[in-house]
This record gives C-alpha cells, structure tokens and sequence, in this order.
C-alpha cells in the first residue's frame, strides 16, 4: 500500500520525477506569500456576513416605498430640468441667430462697397489716362502719364490699399515696336525723376537707366532674357512703386536681379495674359485668381482695367493693373468685441455655365482685424445651416462674348460663425435656469428626506448595529456559535442553533437555570477532534536583534500563509500567542477525517515556512532561514465556546489541548510529533506507513511518561542522534490508500532536500547586504545637487591609496562630517524615487559576492559573522534619535527617524545622521572588518612570521582586511559603483577616512590602541574647553562611530542569551581549533569561563555604557546594556557547565576522548 501524492501519483512515481519537478510544484502552487491567501480567507469570511433574516424583512418594505418615491421625485426633477434647459437653451440659439444675421449683412454689404469703389476708382483712372492722352494729341503706344506716381498713389489712398502695386502697359503692335523701344528710351528718364523724388529713392536716374532693359522682351524659365518678339505685345510702361528693392510679386514676371520690369511683356505671362484677352474681348475690366506670399501670410489679386478709345470703346488702347491686398477690403468692418467670425472668399471659373472653383481664401475677423488663415476652406461644417452669402464680382456677359477656352471669373463670399462666436452666448443662463428648477424640486426631496430620516433612523440604527455586530462576531467566532449569539432573545424552550454538532450521549441540555448572562453558556463538547501546536524555533532570541517592524513582518507573512494552508485543508484557527499558532480540525463542523485534515495541514505549514524565511531572510538579515517550526498534535474531545465576559472569543478547554501543548513542547525542530490517539486515527484511515514510533518516551508535565510518533515517511538523523522521520510533502493525501507499491520510506531524511529550490544562505545575505546598500546609495545619490563625471584629478588620488603601507597611519582623532542643510533636506528628491541604476546596482552585487568568497571558513570569524555585525550597525543607525524630542507612541518613545525633527537630530547624533555617505560606510566597513581573517589573534600571527605580519606589524588582520577590500573596490570594474558612493576627491576622502577608522576600531585586542580610544572618548565627552580649530561634534562623531561598530563587532554578546551562546560557541571552536592545530600556545579552554566574565566587566559592559552616555542611540543603548548584563549573570551561572560541553564536544571532533 502506497499512499498518493496531492497530484495523484505515487511515491515511486514522485521520486522518479526527480527533486527539480517537485521544486516546480511548489514554485508554481505556492508563487507568493499571500497571493489569493487573504482573497480565499475574506471570501469565506463574506459567505459567513449576511444580514440576518429578520432585520432583512423588517427593511425590505421600507426600501421598496423609499425606492418609488425616489423615482417619482427624479423623473419630476429630470422632466422640469429638461424643460428649462430646451426653452432657455432655444433663447439663446435665437439671439445667436440674430446677432449673426446682422453682422453677416453688415460685413458683405461693406466688402461689396468697398470692392465697387475700387473698380469705379480703376475707371476714372483709365478713362483720365485715355482724355489726357488726347487732349495732348499723344498717339498710342506713345503715351506717358505726367505725375505718375503722385496720380497711383492718390488711386490706393482712395480705396483703401496703401499697399497695392499698380502698372500702366500700352498695347504695341508688332510694326510699333521700334518706335517704342526709342520712345521708352527718351522718356524713361523723365518718369524715373518723378518716381525717384516721389518715393525718395535712394538711386539716381542714371543707375535706373542703367538697369533697364531698352528693348519689349521677356525672360525664359530659367531666366534666360528673350527680345525676340512677335505680335501685338503689352509692355510694362510705367508702375508704383518702382523701387528695385520691393518685390512685385503679383506680376509674375521672370526678371535677373538688377533689371527693372520697364518693357517686360506682360503677355509672355498665361495668367496676365488671359486676363488681357478677357479684357479685350469684353472691353470690361477682369479679376485674376488668388495669389498667396511665400510667408502665408497676405493673399492678393491682379485687377486688369482696359483703357480704351474714347471716340471708340471698342479699340483697346492698354491697360492699368492694380495688385489689390485682400486684408485691406476686409478690415475695419466689426466693431470691438465681435470675435471670431469666419470670411470664406471663392473665386469661380465658368465656362459654358459650368462653375469650378479657381481658388479659396479664410479670414478670421476679429473686431477691426482681419487675420488671413489660409488658402484654403476654415469654416465649421456645424454652422453650413447659417451661412450668409453673396456674390463680390460678376462680368455679367454671357459666355458667347467670350474667347475659346477662356472662362467669366466670379468672386464670392461666405460668411460663417465659430464654435467660440457661439459660446458667446451659452454662458450658462440655461444651466443657471435649470438650477433654480431643480433647486426648487431638491428642496421638496430634502423635505421628504428629512422626515424619513426621523422616521427610519431607528430602523436604520438598529441595522447597522446588526451589521456591525455580524462582522464582528464572524471574526472571531464559527458560524454555528454567531447564530446561537444572535438567538439569545429567543425562546428559550426552542431547539438549540446547534443541536445538530456531534455531542456524547451523555449530554443532552446544558444547565436550564439562566445565568447572570441571562442565557445558558455557549459550549458545547466535540468528542472528534484533533488539536495542533506550531511554534516558531528560536524566535524569542532571532526578535531581540529585529525592528519591530521586521519582527511582525516575519509573523504575518506566516500567519498569512498559514491562514491559507488552515483554509484549503478544512482546519479552524483558533488563535495565534506570540510565535505559537493554535488550530483544530472537527469543530464546528464534524469531519470524520479530522486527524488526516490536521496531518495535512501541519505537513503544509513546515515546508511553508522553511520557504518564506529563506524568501525573508533577503529582506529580514542574517539568520532568519535557521528559523523552524515545531510542530504537536493531539486528538481527543474538547469543550468549545465563547467565554463570555470583556472581550469575548471562541475558546478551547480540556485535556486535550494541554496534551496537544505537550506534544509542540516535548518536539524537536522540523519535526511533527503526534500523540498515540492521532496515530491511531491515521492508521484507521489506512496511513500507517507514515508514522514512526519515537525511539523513546517522553515526560509530559501532568501526563508522566508518553509514547510519541512522528508523522514522516522520510527517516534520517537528528542532531542528536535519535531516529526520527520528516514529513514528506507527497505524502499525505486525501486519497485512498492504493495497493502494490512499497511503503518503504525514503533513505534521506534531509529536510533542506525537499524545500522550494532557490538561493544558497551565502548568496541570501549576499542579496540582504546589496538591498541595505542600495538603500543607502539611493539616500546619497538623493542629498547631492548635481551630477558630476569623474575627474581624473579624483582618478589620480584613488590611484595613490595603495596598498601594502600601514593603514593605522591613516587612522585620525578627528574625520570632518558634513554639515545639516535643512534647506537641501527640503528640496532633494526623495531617496525611495532615486534609481541608482542597472550597471551600479549589478556592480554592488558582484563586490559583495566577491566579499563574502574572500572570507575564510572559520568558525566565528565568517561572513555570516560580518552579516550579523552589519544587522547590528543597521538596527543601531536606525535607531539614533533626539532622546529629547522623540516622540512618544504607546508609552514607549518612538525610535523611528522619519518621526522626528530632522534639525535636532542631526545635532544630536553629532551630524552622523546629516551625510548618508557616513551611514553608508559604517556599514561597508562591517561587511568587510574581517575579509581573510586566519582564524587566529594577531598575537599569532606575530609569532608565525607571515608574510602579512612583516608588513604591517600591528592589526595585522584588520589592515589586511582594508588593503584587499579596497583594491577591489578600485578596480576598474567597479568604477560605477564608485561613482555613486563618491564624485570628488572631498568625498574620497571622507569615505577612506570612515573605513579606515571603523575597521581599525575593530582591533579590540591592542591594548594601546584602546588606551588612545579611551582617552580620546574622554576628550570628546569632557566638560574642558575646546581648542577653537577643532570642531567638538566631529570629534564625538568619530569616536562614537568607532564605539558603534565595536558593539556591532561583539553584538552577540549584547544580544538574547541563545544568540550569545550559539556566537560564544563558534568562537570558542576557532580558538580551541587554532590550538589543537597548534596555532595557539594557550589551551583556551583553561580560562574560557572566567576570560568571559571578565570581558563583560571590563570590555562589554563598559562599552554597552559609553553607548548610553553619549544618548546617541536611543533604546537601543538601554537594550544592548541590560542584554550584556543579563548574559553576564547567566553566564556566571552556567558557563562552567556550559565550557565542560564544550571541551567534551570539540575533543570528540578533533579525535581526543573528554578525558584526554
């Protein structure tokens, strides 16, 4: 018979699957802490919180009228509401389609006029021209206008556009053309004077002369000049500006860069052209398409004006252009304050009745202002439903006057409104309307309101009594004993809530008398049940050296855990006393399987928590994977109930717990120990192959003697030597038990074998020291002002600190700290936002891995050692205070440094607290203080001759420590990690100086230097004046960061008294070692005893004091004196008998009997 695995397979088939797949199980089964843990728990919980029936029915009622009133109160309020709005709303649309109508007449009807005085003022000029030429008998082409510019500037003032450009260009036929090429030589000169002193030129006649080209000609695409000409053609005569430096771009002429456009052929232009033959088909004058700046930013037209001869108008003579300046017929229309109206003009070509349109121009007006957008259409599709149009410019000719392929331009304008223009008149009045209506009808339902208030405000206090009093009691109670309290007003004489749990014959009815509770107890007896104890190994010494934060993160992450596991296997948590979690299977639901349930849960739980204090032991330090879990089961009958009284819960009584209580008690470690009655109940069920019988009876306090079992499959040895079988995590199982596989247990009985593969403790604390100094360098990277590449003046200075000189000569009575910068303090980032990046945070991981590989294998001088010493230095900076300021909590002053005042407390810790740099180096030096220690005294090491001993002569070990420590710390691979610790030599300094002070310090064995420290700790702490060029709080610093990490160093012997005597036995095994390998002249076990009480007196002790002389440290300083102090008398009590085990132990190791 082999029993299943949770998955269905057997042990043969598990075991074949190989310790990587089992792994996975669990990775992928348990992948976090809590995970749905707490979801599945509360979701019990709801199942549990119903109201109850009667509050429900005497409610539902009430919520129903409440319900329909409500209704026809919103439905009121909605339908005024929207009322309101669409009529107010309807109002507003209307002024807004007024105020636009006017505006939209307004504005065409002004651009029209504007428009028809342009082309009236174009009439009388050419007209003017034409009589003035023959009254003075002039023949055409020969034509010159006197006074010329006077007369086109007087034209642009008088419609508005200072800024049009005007031409005259006679029509010379092709036998005329050399008489007018001489003609515009002899009379250039003459407009040129008039033009120069009329615009105030500041170039003479003669350089205009110079630039003009003599003969009718025209300029190819690529600027090429063409005098060839044929036919009739349309010179530019005479224009205004003339100016060569203005740009005259509506002529769309090819020129070079000197010549003048005099005798440019207008008709080698299509667009010029085109407007000529409209002009002189139709003898009226002609608009051309639009025309945009390269800058966006002015749209333009060409107006062709025909001259003709007055005895004949149908003789085109020439004609007079003018360049007109869209913006300036648009402008000046609106008055202030009407915004935000959309002008589209279109120009049309028609040909044969069919319109296209030619070109599109939008103008955004703006009171007076008439800002251009664009060539293109600007306006809102929303508002096509009110747009206002007219046509601007029509011929008025049918399309038969018209040349072949020529078409009737057309100009017309749009007018539309923006969104914004109508905004204008949304401005809330329909909203503000609505708000009255429904103010009207809220105050009605605030009427109503109030008196259902009075009326249901009992109804409603007494439901939420009962809710409150639901959730409460379903914390703490099982469901069957939250119905019996709720019925506790009820008939006495009705059946009981739960008269259906398993009871003994023998009881039928508890007491009928009441008691002063007005009630019969609440307890019941459950003849099946099985009760388990799980303690937490070691957790009362792992809590004195732990924050308390980090202790009850430890407890919830298991409780929490636990929680879960109780809730997949059928088992009630009854309560959890300090480290010890209380649970039972049976109650309040009977389960036959009660025993199997337990087993099952308490095989759960011990791998459970060997996994989470290996995940913890990266967040929580050193030491807290060796945390175990002791496990006792006991199954029998107990009375349960609520005792009620103050602060009532679900309790358990009677034999069986106290048995269970033995059970955890009398345990080992790991282990899970069942009484005779659970072994028996497991056998019933068919799991006989998985208990063990205990090689030896135990003395159960109020029981005498007891054969235990140990529920396992797996046997092994324990450290004592007696046989005893781990529980296997594919063990027990709900399943039945199947035939034809051995029930053989396994040969290993390793728990480590079976737990979630992961990191080794190494690289655990390896991760634990990378997030503490992480922590740090993001406080550093935080408190600097900027970033600073590294100098090579700073390369240079890393460079001359080598190594192999004496270190102690670097050792200074005073290291300079920086200075509190309250102001900087309030404007630096916070430290938990700073990302101190990939490459430096890979970069600390690796120098620290490298650390701890650089530390030898000795008993106590270890990197576990250098693990615990830099928990200590951690708890210890965490824990510096103002012990004036510090703010109380609970009776108990609040050691947490957030919490108080930042200003005092930098004065107070002497400035140890004001630069993360210090803080940061105190713990880099106790994770190095002991890299390469030989496991043997200085003193030896003297004796030997080695070859660092030659080098360095006194705290050998410890200038060796700093040496390799720092040479690896400068090698270029770690350059990013550098950069982030310091940016300048300043700061160099100051961490070498830190490093090398605190690991020195270390050397506690050196009798001068502690003569040198002693006295300079009664300088620092004297009442005597200072000399004026010494900065007493950087004195103090450096000496009491010293003592710190010398309290660190032999922190164990300041801590609970397990955590000393484990530490006091690792290192009495390092001494005794050196000297059976003849590494030592003095058997250490001679004087172990008294060499102890000793160092208490006269090194601990003292040194716990100067702790809380100097008020530095808080608490802590109180803890570390009375733990010293309380280890001190244990010690006197026990070390003799203690140090006898040890002698006998340790000769046994090394080969020798205990008489030996």
């Amino acid at each position: 018979m082999s029993p299943l695995s949770d998955d269905g397979r057997s042990l043969s088939e598990l075991s074949a699957g190989g310790a990587s797949q089992f792994t996975f199980r669990w990775k992928s089964e348990d992948a976090s802490l809590y995970d749905d843990a707490s979801a599945a728990f509360n979701e019990r919980k709801r199942g549990q919180l119903l109201p109850p029936q009667i509050a429900h029915r005497e409610h539902r009622n009430v919520i129903i009228s409440r319900i329909l009133v409500a209704l026809v109160l919103i439905s009121s309020i909605i339908g005024a509401a929207l009322g309101t709005f669409r009529f107010v709303k309807k109002e507003e649309d209307d002024d807004f389609s007024d105020e636009f109508s006017v505006y939209s007449e307004e504005v065409l009807l002004v651009i029209a006029q504007k428009i028809e005085r342009l082309f009236l003022a174009l009439d009388s000029f050419a007209v003017g021209i034409a009589l003035e030429a023959a009254a003075t008998n002039s023949t055409w082409p020969f034509v010159t206008v006197n006074d010329w510019p006077l007369r086109a500037q007087k034209i642009m003032k008088l419609v508005g556009d200072d800024n049009a450009q005007s031409f005259l260009a006679p029509r010379v036929e092709e036998f005329d053309a050399p008489d007018w090429e001489l003609y515009s030589i002899e009379k250039s000169p003459m407009w040129y004077q008039q033009s120069v002193d009329r615009e105030a030129l500041s170039f003479s006649v003669q350089e205009l002369t110079e630039r003009t080209v003599n003969q009718i000609h025209s300029y190819e695409d690529d600027s090429t000049l063409n005098t060839n000409t044929s036919g009739a053609t349309l010179p530019v005569w005479q224009y205004y500006p003339l100016s060569p430096d203005v740009a005259q771009p509506v002529l769309s002429l090819n020129t070079d860069n000197d010549a003048l456009y005099t005798n440019n052929d207008l008709t080698t232009d299509p667009h010029i052209r085109d407007l000529f033959e409209l002009t002189r088909a139709t003898s009226k004058p002609s608009i051309g398409a639009f025309m945009v700046s390269r800058d966006s930013e002015i749209a333009k037209s060409l107006i062709v004006q025909p001259i003709v001869d007055p005895s004949n108008e149908k003789e085109l003579l020439g004609v007079v252009g003018l360049s007109m300046d869209w913006g300036n017929y648009i402008k000046d229309i609106l008055p202030e304050g009407v915004n935000d109206l959309i002008l589209i003009l279109r120009i049309n070509c028609i040909n044969d009745g069919v319109s296209t349109e030619a070109g599109v121009l939008t103008y955004n007006l703006n009171g007076p202002k008439a800002q251009f957008l664009g060539p293109y259409d600007g306006h809102d599709d929303e508002f096509d439903y009110i747009e206002a149009r007219s046509i601007l410019f029509d011929l008025d000719i049918a399309s038969s006057a018209v040349p072949e392929a020529q078409c009737i331009p057309e100009i017309t304008l749009h007018f539309f409104p923006t969104q914004m223009y109508e905004n204008r008149f949304h401005r809330g009045k329909s909203s503000a309307y609505t708000g009255v209506v429904v103010s009207v009808f809220i105050f009605t339902t605030l009427v109503f309101l109030v008196y259902d208030f009075f009326v249901g405000r009992r109804q409603k206090k007494v439901m939420n009594r009962i809710m409150a009093q639901d959730k409460i009691v379903a914390d703490v109670f099982p469901t069957a004993v939250r119905d019996r309290l709720y019925n506790d007003n009820d008939d006495l004489e009705e059946p009981d809530a739960t008269q259906d749990l398993p009871r003994s014959s023998s009881l039928t009815a508890l007491d009928d008398e009441l008691d002063v509770f007005g009630a019969p107890p609440l307890a019941d007896l459950f003849p099946n049940t099985t009760v388990i104890f799980a303690d937490i190994v070691g957790f009362t010494a792992w809590s004195s050296a732990r924050e308390p934060q980090q202790v009850f993160r430890l407890l919830e992450s298991l409780y929490m855990a636990f929680d879960k596991i109780a809730y997949r296997h059928g088992v009630f948590k009854i309560e959890t006393v300090g480290d010890c979690y209380v649970a039972v299977a049976g109650l309040p639901e009977p389960n036959e399987r009660h025993a199997v349930c337990v087993a099952r849960f308490a095989r759960d739980i011990v791998w459970k928590m060997k996994e989470i204090t290996q995940r913890l032991e990266v967040l929580l330090g050193p030491e807290t994977s060796e945390l175990d879990l002791r496990v006792g089961i006991h199954s029998g009958q107990v009375t349960a109930g609520v005792l009620r009284g103050d602060r009532s819960r679900f309790q358990l009584f009677g034999d069986t717990m106290n048995t269970a209580a033995r059970m955890e008690h009398t345990g080992e470690a790991n282990c899970i120990q069942i009484s005779q009655a659970t072994a028996d109940l497991l056998k019933e069920h068919g799991y006989s192959a998985l208990i063990e019988q205990r090689g030896t009876t135990i003395f159960a306090k109020g029981k005498g003697e007891m054969q235990t079992y140990w529920l396992s499959i797996r046997k092994g040895k324990s450290r004592k030597g007696n046989d005893r079988l781990l529980a296997s995590v594919s063990e027990l199982d709900e399943q039945s038990v199947t035939s034809g596989a051995s029930d053989t247990p396994s040969e290993d009985g390793s728990i480590a074998e079976y737990i979630p593969r992961g990191m080794s403790k190494i690289e655990r604390l390896v991760e634990w020291h990378v997030e503490v100094l992480a922590s740090l360098l993001q406080q550093i990277i935080a408190s600097r002002f900027d970033v600073i590449e590294p100098s090579e003046s700073l390369r240079n200075a890393e460079a001359s600190i080598s190594a192999g000189h004496d270190v102690l000569d670097e050792v200074a009575t005073i290291i300079n700290f920086k200075r509190f910068d309250a102001k900087h303090l309030r404007q630096r980032p916070s430290p938990a936002d700073i990302d101190v990046g990939e490459k430096a945070k890979n970069e600390l991981r690796n120098y620290v891995a490298h650390i701890a590989e650089m530390y030898n294998d000795n008993p106590f001088h270890n990197f576990e050692h250098a693990s615990h010493v830099t928990a200590s230095v951690t708890k210890l900076l965490r824990r510096i205070v103002n012990v004036d300021e510090g703010k109380v909590f609970g009776g108990v002053k609040d050691t947490s440094a957030e919490q108080i005042d930042l200003v005092d407390l930098a004065g107070h810790s002497y400035g140890i607290t004001s630069d993360p740099l210090t803080q940061f180096a105190v713990v880099f030096s106790a994770i190095i203080h002991d890299v390469d220690h030989p496991g043997v005294p200085n003193s030896q090491l003297l004796v030997e001759n080695t070859r660092n001993a030659k080098v360095y002569k006194k705290s050998i070990a410890e200038q060796n420590s700093v040496d390799l420590a720092w040479s690896m710390l400068m090698q270029d691979e770690f350059k990013n990690l550098r950069s982030c610790i310091y940016q300048n030599e300043e700061g160099l300094k100051r961490f070498r100086q830190l490093v090398v002070n605190s690991v020195m310090a270390t050397d506690i064995v050196d009798k001068e230097l502690q003569a040198l420290r002693r006295g300079r700790w009664d300088t620092a702490f004297s009442n005597d004046p200072i000399p004026e060029d010494e900065i007493k709080d950087d004195r103090k610093a450096t000496i009491v960061i010293e003592h710190l990490i010398q309290a660190s160093d032999v922190a164990h012997t300041m801590q609970h008294w397990h955590i000393y005597k484990a530490w006091n036995e690792k290192f009495f095994m390092e001494c005794y070692g050196a000297y059976k390998m003849n590494r030592a002249t003095v058997d250490p076990s001679v004087n172990w005893y008294r060499g102890e009480i000793g160092f208490f007196d006269f090194y601990v002790i003292p040194l716990a004091m100067k702790l809380q002389e100097c008020g530095v440290f808080g608490v802590a300083s109180h803890e570390y004196l009375n733990y010293a102090m309380s280890n001190r008398e244990e010690w006197v009590r026990e070390g003799e008998a203690i140090v006898k085990s040890f002698i006998v132990k340790y000769d046994r190791m090394y080969g020798e009997s205990a008489s030996a």
